[in-house]
């Protein structure tokens, strides 16, 4: 693609999928997936990268922590991004379709952007024939929605550090069917191993306003178990763990977590 090629809207689709795929300080143009997904819109990882930081200073989050990015935003820009943030249930399975037909990715694959590694393909399990335009929206939306949880804590366990992505889930911290317009968001989610996902989504732990790990009753009255002091009990107190560069867990979710769900246990 020629230099100064104006970006259309489904590239800028894919590039804001990218964008919230990584963390600030991923958003260069020697990261494995930016160079992996530059060469197959055909720009260079410069272009690319010029083009995450541009949406950066758009972000709200970051700021919040005071990081500006850097200016440069196009009209097309601004609206792509406000379009993304506005209608997330229709424009987040558009970005993971745009990228998944950018990378040739079957109907039957399963695709991730994993910083360091790049465009990473594998088999997935449902047939597409059986899946409605829903049920592929569903399925697009919740792949996205992994895939930037994950990444967002480091590929992870917020409250363990386990690094085996096989064995993590994207929990919400704000259920899928309690929240529509919290289903996408990545500060709605937490990257934690499938035992303490289901101990968060049954509200047997919960996080305070410090991130810090709490406990329910139910567990602090078990008599001394190995199992629960080395998955739990040793934890309790402890800061959720995620990169310096992240975009922090909601606290205001966190609380509707505490007080809808762990306040009922």
């Amino acid at each position: 693609m020629a230099a100064g090629t104006r970006w259309k809207r489904n590239e800028l689709l894919v590039a804001l999928n990218v964008y919230h795929k990584l963390t600030f300080g991923q958003l260069d143009q020697r990261q494995a997936v930016v160079i992996g997904v530059s060469e197959k819109l055909g720009r260079t990882p410069g272009s690319l990268a010029f083009k995450l930081v541009n949406f950066a200073s758009l972000d709200p989050a970051l700021r919040m922590r005071g990081i500006k990015g850097m200016e440069g935003c196009s009209k097309l820009d601004r609206e792509v991004w406000d379009e993304y943030q506005q209608n997330p249930l229709e424009t987040v399975p558009e970005s993971e379709a745009a990228l998944r037909k950018l990378c040739d990715v079957r109907e039957n694959q399963d695709l991730e952007l994993l910083p360091g590694q790049g465009i990473v393909v594998s088999n997935g399990n449902l047939p597409p024939e059986t899946e409605a335009l829903g049920q592929v929206k569903l399925r697009l939306g919740q792949g996205y929605f992994r895939n930037a949880v994950l990444n967002n804590f480091g590929g992870r366990c917020g409250v363990t550090g386990l690094p085996l992505r096989e064995l993590l889930v994207a929990s919400h911290i704000v259920p899928w069917a309690a929240d529509a317009t919290e289903r996408l968001n990545v500060r709605n989610g937490l990257s934690l191993s499938r035992l303490h996902d289901a101990a968060f989504d049954r509200g047997l732990i919960t996080f305070d306003d410090e991130y810090r790990l709490v406990l329910s009753p139910v567990i602090s009255r078990i008599p001394e178990n190995r199992s629960v002091v080395e998955a739990f009990t040793n934890y309790a107190g402890q800061a959720l763990l995620f990169p310096d560069d992240s975009i922090a867990p909601d606290p205001a979710l966190l609380a509707r977590h505490r007080k809808d769900i762990f306040s009922r246990v």
